[in-house]
This record gives C-alpha cells, sequence and structure tokens, in this order.
C-alpha cells in the first residue's frame, strides 16, 4: 500500500526538511521569510499566492525555473530525538517500553504535518497592454496526524490497548465514539497552473493590479479520515503507485479498479485563485488574494468507510518506527484494519480554500519588509487547522547576496524564526532557505524544514 508514502519519506530523509500545509514551501524566497510572500512573490511564484503580483510594474520580462523543491516534518507532540526515530530508522523495533512511550507521546491533535513541494518547471513573460502571464507545473504533497488517546494505543498496544479491557460483549462503543478526535490525512496531487495579472488603475501615487489564476489538478492520491462524536469521515482514492492489494473489493462493480504504472490519476479537479495587489506610494505594497477554490472529483480505487462497532485487533500494534507502512494497516484498507472500506464510485471534495492579506513596505531596494495573515476557510485535507500569522523581511547587504528572516507562527505551528539566503545576480538567482533555524537545532517539537532553487532565472527589466 505504502510505496508513494515511501518515496514520500525518502524525500525528507534526502531534504532535512519540515512540513507545512502550505503551497509556497517549493518557493525557497518566501520559504526564507516563513511564508510570508502575499506582497512579495512575483513572476512565475506568484501563482497560488497571489496571482495580482503579476500585474506590477519594474520586475524581469521573463522569469523561468526548472526545479524549486522543499520538503519537512514537524511535531507539535513528539521531540526531535523521537521524530528523527520515525523518520531515519524505520527498521528498528520498538520495544515494549517504547510502544507505551509512543502511544502517550502520540496522543495529540498535531501529532505531526509533513509536505513535499515541488515546481517542476515555472515560466513567466510581461506582454505589452496584456500584463504578466504565468504558468508552471507542481506536485504538492501533504500529510497531518492527530490521534485521541484510544488511536494512540490502539495503534501502538493493538490487541493489548486499554480500551478492550474495559468494554463487553454487549457494550462495544462506536468507532465513532472510540476515535473522537482523531484525524489522519494525506493529499498528494499534479498541477498545471496559468495564471495572469494586469494593471487596472495607474495614479501618480496609487497602482492597483488584478488577477486571477487557473490550474487543472490531476489527483495522485487521498487519505482522509475524521472522526467526531457520533460521526466518522473517512475515505480514500490511491493511484496504483501505491501498491495497494484490494483483495476482493475489486469484484465488486461499484468499484473502479484503476492499474498500470507512474502517477496513474485517480482523481480530477479545477481550481481558481484571484487576487488584488496595490501600490501606495513608492514604499507600501498591499496585497489580498482567495486561492483553491475549486474541487476535486475522486473516481478511482475508490473506498469509504462508515461507523461501526469497533473491531478487535488482531496485532499487538505497530512494532516498529515505520510508522507510515504499519499505521496504514490498522486505519487504512489492510485485512486487520479498525475500519470496514467499502467500494464507492465518487466522492467530491473541496480544496483548500485559503484567504491572503498582506502588507508589505519597501524602504529601498535593499530592504522590504512584510505582515502575512493567512485564514483556512475550509477543514479538507491539505489545509491549514488553524490561521497563519508571520512577519518577514528580506534584506541586501550587497546586490548579489539577499538575507531573509522574520517570525511565523499559527497554522498548527509554534513559533518560528525562518532564514533564507539567496544569490542574485542580473539574470541568475540561488538559495536555500528553512522555515525554523531554531527548529533545526531544537529538542522540543522539533520542526525542521528546508527549500532549494538553484535555477532560477530572470531576464529583462528591473531585478525587484
Amino acid at each position: 500500500m505504502n510505496r508513494f508514502l515511501l518515496l514520500t519519506t525518502a524525500g525528507l530523509l534526502a531534504l532535512p526538511g519540515a512540513g507545512w500545509a502550505q503551497n509556497e514551501l517549493s518557493n525557497f524566497t518566501a520559504t526564507g521569510r516563513g511564508g510570508v510572500a502575499t506582497t512579495f512573490a512575483t513572476d512565475y511564484q506568484s501563482i497560488g499566492i497571489n496571482p495580482a503580483n503579476l500585474g506590477r510594474k519594474g520586475g524581469a520580462l521573463v522569469a523561468f525555473t526548472i526545479g524549486e523543491v522543499g520538503a519537512g516534518v514537524s511535531s507539535q507532540a513528539l521531540t526531535r530525538q523521537q521524530l528523527r526515530k520515525f523518520v531515519f530508522d524505520t527498521n528498528e523495533a520498538l520495544t515494549p517500553a517504547q510502544k507505551q512511550e509512543s502511544a502517550r507521546a502520540f496522543t495529540s491533535d498535531n501529532v505531526a504535518n509533513f509536505s513535499i513541494d515541488a515546481t517542476t518547471v515555472g515560466l513567466s513573460v510581461q506582454l505589452p497592454v496584456v500584463g504578466g502571464v504565468a504558468v508552471s507545473h507542481r506536485l504538492r504533497t501533504s500529510g497531518h496526524i492527530g490521534l485521541n488517546k484510544n488511536a494512540a494505543e490502539l495503534a501502538f498496544l493493538g490487541r493489548n490497548a486499554p480500551i478492550y479491557q474495559s468494554t463487553t460483549a454487549g457494550n462495544v462503543p462506536l468507532v465513532s465514539e472510540a476515535l473522537a478526535g482523531t484525524n489522519l490525512q494525506l493529499a498528494a496531487l499534479s498541477e498545471f497552473n496559468l495564471a495572469w495579472g494586469t494593471r487596472i488603475l495607474d495614479l501618480p501615487l496609487f497602482q492597483l493590479s488584478a488577477g486571477a489564476g487557473y490550474r487543472y489538478i490531476q489527483g495522485v492520491g487521498i487519505i482522509d479520515i475524521r472522526v467526531e462524536p457520533g460521526n466518522l469521515r473517512a475515505y480514500s482514492s490511491l493511484s496504483p503507485l501505491f501498491n495497494v492489494d484490494y483483495g476482493n473489493v475489486t469484484t465488486n462493480p461499484s468499484f473502479n479498479l484503476k492499474t498500470g504504472a507512474g502517477l496513474k490519476p485517480v482523481g480530477e479537479g479545477h481550481g481558481f485563485d484571484v487576487g488584488l495587489a496595490a501600490e501606495v506610494g513608492k514604499a507600501v505594497r498591499l496585497g489580498l488574494a482567495l486561492t483553491d477554490l475549486g474541487h476535486m472529483t475522486w473516481t478511482g480505487n475508490l473506498l469509504t468507510a462508515n461507523d461501526q462497532k469497533l473491531k478487535k485487533l488482531k496485532s499487538e500494534g505497530i512494532g516498529s518506527y515505520n510508522f507510515i507502512k504499519e499505521a496504514a494497516e490498522i486505519f487504512g484498507t489492510g485485512t486487520d484494519s479498525l475500519f470496514e472500506y467499502k467500494a464507492d464510485q465518487e466522492r467530491r471534495a473541496d480544496l483548500p480554500t485559503k484567504l491572503r492579506a498582506g502588507v508589505g513596505v519597501r524602504l529601498s531596494e535593499y530592504f522590504e519588509a512584510g505582515l502575512d495573515v493567512t485564514l483556512p476557510l475550509n477543514d479538507v485535507a491539505g489545509n491549514f487547522t488553524k490561521p497563519f500569522v508571520g512577519a518577514g523581511l528580506d534584506f541586501k547587504p550587497t546586490r548579489w547576496l539577499r538575507l531573509s528572516s522574520g517570525l511565523s507562527g499559527g497554522a498548527g505551528y509554534g513559533l518560528s524564526v525562518p532564514l533564507g539566503i539567496t544569490l542574485a545576480t542580473t539574470h541568475y538567482e540561488a538559495g536555500i532557505s528553512t522555515r525554523d533555524v531554531v527548529g533545526l537545532v531544537a529538542s522540543e517539537n522539533p520542526y525542521l524544514s528546508v527549500a532549494a532553487g538553484f535555477l532560477r532565472f530572470r531576464l529583462g527589466g528591473k531585478s525587484d
């Protein structure tokens, strides 16, 4: 079941990174400001953030990239040592004492968040009269783990979990009662983006730009399990890349079995972004945008689960640090799963819609500061769990070096101190950044992240 998940984990190992459910993790310049980007982002990097920035004047006439990537994992429940074990030492077996310790540590509504975000190619051009036009292809994977006490104990102790000892044959709770507060989410998408922005008002001390973006989305896979008192919502739709053994369910005429090689999408959708960008005088920039409007429709390899009496597990729970693989057997479609999944034909899910607002102050060509607020407008896989607030700055001590930092918090994370280093010439940029430099060395509640880009080019015009 878990080949793609293991590839995701491999990506985390290759990049000492941290998760964030934002879509600019592959934007290494924004990552260095902790995700503050609503007024900063320019050219193709405006896609998914604020397309109206494409209408701003003074930037590059042509900008393009081949490969900008970010990845990571974070936790508000695990220590740095525990998190490293679950990422790097997946083959190591858990002792009985470690299983008990893990059950306690994983009892949290914010155990872990992970993400990989890659812009494989991006291009933007400034055209007379038309304004700025940008295209890109992006791969996005994000996940969230939150378990209540019963779910954590069932995961690591299996049939020896305390909840089984307190139930009798006539007093078996429903899954929605026993696991209330549990959330397990994974979303993997392939996006083809088109965005446009243009100047609609041009006065001596005030300029206003508007923009819109469209994306065609191929669904590579989704797992969305949310348990509330009296309400269980659980479904999965996974590409053949995940290598799931569906057993007898494939004979059900309602089951649309997808087989083959490669990504092999099992869903598709359409997303939209709209935004406004204003410049007041020569120093102040304002931005407002709605992103990820739209929905996905999942049809391939689709399974859903309904509420039922809590089943007795046969296994002794997770026995190694390979949490993703073994938890999939307990909460997924395995033979020893807590859920009874049934074949389904179609599932519609909203995209993770967000409202972004930002203000930036450009004091000179060497220094710019900004404040961003991002609000999640729905509760779906891939969206923030809480609002995000960040303050970021760019400083150019020389014309070829840009340093970025700031403070950010919310979105299910603690206070973070980002750091970015970008080497910039007239036509070329390369850089590396992290969402939280403190999290790289902190022992509690680790938040590790990295984003990098080495093939970003800007031609013509005036560089920002």
